[in-house]
């Protein structure tokens, strides 16, 4: 994978943390009501760990910590949207 292409990723992993935050904001309003949670900030932190432990992975030197830091996200996210339906 290409350099640009790397950087890429890394640029659309940082979007999606910030859609991570913000997605709270459905699942704050939801628990202040007292409906059930949203799926929808799960399932953002879920791409968004998917999407950093990509960008470590295609780095020319693999980035191990980000790898590690963002699997658990991704099995928890996965979890906690599938749970949330």
């Amino acid at each position: 994978m290409s350099e640009k292409k790397v950087t890429m990723l890394g640029w659309a992993g940082t979007c999606m943390s910030i859609v991570m935050y913000v997605a709270y904001v459905a699942q704050i309003m939801n628990n202040l009501n007292g409906n059930k949670g949203s799926f929808i900030q799960p399932l953002a932190a879920m791409i968004n760990c998917i999407l950093w432990f990509s960008y470590g992975l295609c780095k020319e030197k693999r980035d191990y910590p980000i790898m590690v830091a963002n699997l658990p996200g991704i099995i928890f996210g996965c979890l906690a949207a599938i749970t949330s339906l």
